[in-house]
């Protein structure tokens, strides 16, 4: 009987000596920064001096990335999924940048839900591009604005609650409000200072609807419309307002008559995400 009783010990050692020494099998450790939008996202910008238009690395969500934690020892990593021209619309239904599900709003559901709990920063801008076309030569079409924002209340709120309801607790989401590039109208003379001044308060109307939909679902809102002293007329020792210098300084819209931030501009707007990041 003691051979048997030895045998049977030494198996429950040798047992016992795989449990301790077998590799435990571990989670992924990755943790995602997860960028949606429109060409803000993309870091587009258009051709100036030697450089060719598109989309580059040096965009707000770029800029955001690097001072993250995780970012230089590559635990935290980017997924940038932001398309350059997208509307509220195409981000639901797709048709501009080509994505295996379809839209950028289902491959943002896709990576959300293929990541459970390891999704730890969300950034969105969007809505732009549904009023972008209301500003044709040097005037603001307010119907047209007023058609997007109407156009852009439907749109966010079926974008926000798609992600919301793909969410597995994302610690940090934020939408941002936005600038308005068309205060360099007010450079061109009398009418262009009355369509700047308009300019402003229609996008405090589309920021208002925008930041009302992203409060309702959770998210912290950038507050780009303040760090680019959207709303400052005051005047410089020049003579020009504020928010005219700054909307010359940080974009392409006084240069080439692009409304796209410089490299300098998308870092304020950087530095407007991180603001929420405490």
């Amino acid at each position: 009987m003691r051979r048997p009783l030895i045998a049977l010990l030494s198996a429950a050692a040798l047992t016992a000596g795989l449990l301790v020494t077998a590799p435990a099998v571990q989670a992924d450790p990755t943790g995602y920064y997860l960028a949606l939008g429109d060409s803000l996202a993309a870091g587009y910008q258009p051709a100036h001096g030697s450089v060719p238009a598109g989309d580059t690395d040096e965009g707000y969500v770029n800029d955001l990335y690097a001072t993250l934690p995780g970012a230089a020892d590559g635990s935290l990593q980017l997924q940038n999924l932001g398309c350059s021209g997208e509307t509220t619309t195409s981000m639901i239904s797709g048709g501009i940048c080509n994505y295996a599900e379809g839209s950028q709003l289902n491959a943002a559901v896709a990576f959300i839900t293929a990541h459970p709990g390891q999704i730890k920063y969300l950034t969105l801008d969007i809505g732009a591009n549904d009023v972008d076309k209301c500003a044709p030569g040097g005037s603001i079409d307010a119907a047209c604005v007023l058609q997007g924002i109407g156009t852009i209340a439907k749109n966010l709120n079926t974008i926000l609650s798609a992600l919301k309801k793909a969410d597995h607790g994302t610690p940090v989401s934020i939408g941002m409000n936005y600038y308005d590039p068309f205060l360099q109208y007010w450079t061109t003379g009398l009418q262009g200072e009355l369509v700047a001044t308009a300019s402003v308060a229609l996008l405090v109307a589309i920021n208002t609807v925008e930041q009302t939909l992203y409060g309702l679902y959770g998210f912290k809102v950038a507050n780009v419309f303040t760090a680019y002293k959207t709303a400052n007329f005051s005047k410089t020792p020049q003579g020009t307002p504020i928010n005219v210098q700054t909307i010359c300084t940080l974009t392409y819209m006084c240069s080439v008559q692009n409304i796209h931030p410089n490299a300098q501009g998308y870092q304020v707007i950087a530095n407007a995400f991180a603001a929420k990041l405490g």
